[in-house]
C-alpha cells in the first residue's frame, strides 16, 4: 500500500512542463526548514494500492501533461510500493517522464530497483543554510538534478542541464 498525502493535478514548479505531483506521506529526515513538515509522519493521508493510485493519476492526466513527479514526505521511504506504481506508469503511459524528490543522496539509493523507472532524481536533504531560491526545481545548493538513465549508463552522476 502507498501512503499518499495529496495529489496535485497540475504543477509547473515540480519539474518541466505541466506535471501531476504525488505527495507521499512520511519522511525520516526531518530537515530544518522542511517545505512540507505536515508530511513527515508516516501516518496520515490515504492508502492506495499501486493500481488505485495509477487509475486516479491517469484520470487527471491530459495531453498537455509532460510527466509525473513524486514528492513528499519522501517517496523513497516507500520503495517497494512506489516501484509497483511506477511499473504501471511505465507500461501504460510510457511517454510521461518521472521525476522524484528525495532527501537521500544518490549514492545511498543508487541500487534501489525503482531508480530504473525514474528519469530525474532530485537528491539530497534540504539544508536551510544552503537555501537558494534561484535554483530551478530544488531548494538548496547541495541538491542535484540527476539524469538517472544517463547516470546508470555512465557509472557516475550526470546532472540534468536546464
Amino acid at each position: 500500500m502507498l501512503q499518499v498525502a495529496a495529489i496535485l493535478e497540475e504543477s509547473i514548479v515540480d519539474g518541466p512542463g505541466i506535471r501531476t505531483v504525488i505527495f507521499l506521506q512520511g519522511c525520516p529526515r526531518h530537515c530544518e526548514g522542511c517545505h512540507n513538515p505536515n508530511l513527515l509522519p508516516f501516518t496520515g493521508g490515504m492508502e492506495y494500492t499501486a493500481r488505485q493510485l495509477a487509475d486516479e493519476v491517469f484520470a487527471k492526466i491530459t495531453p498537455l501533461h509532460r510527466g509525473i513527479t513524486l514528492s513528499g514526505g519522501d517517496p523513497l521511504a516507500q520503495p517497494e510500493a512506489v516501484l509497483e506504481f511506477l511499473r504501471i506508469v511505465r507500461s501504460e503511459k510510457p511517454k510521461l517522464t518521472v521525476w522524484c524528490y528525495t532527501g537521500y543522496c544518490y549514492d545511498e539509493v543508487k541500487d534501489y530497483p525503482l531508480l530504473a523507472e525514474i528519469d530525474v532524481l532530485v537528491d539530497g536533504p534540504f539544508i536551510l543554510a544552503q537555501r537558494n531560491l534561484d535554483l530551478p526545481f530544488r531548494g538548496s545548493d547541495n541538491q542535484h538534478l540527476i539524469d538517472v538513465p544517463e547516470t546508470r549508463a555512465a557509472g557516475s552522476v550526470v546532472e540534468v542541464n536546464l
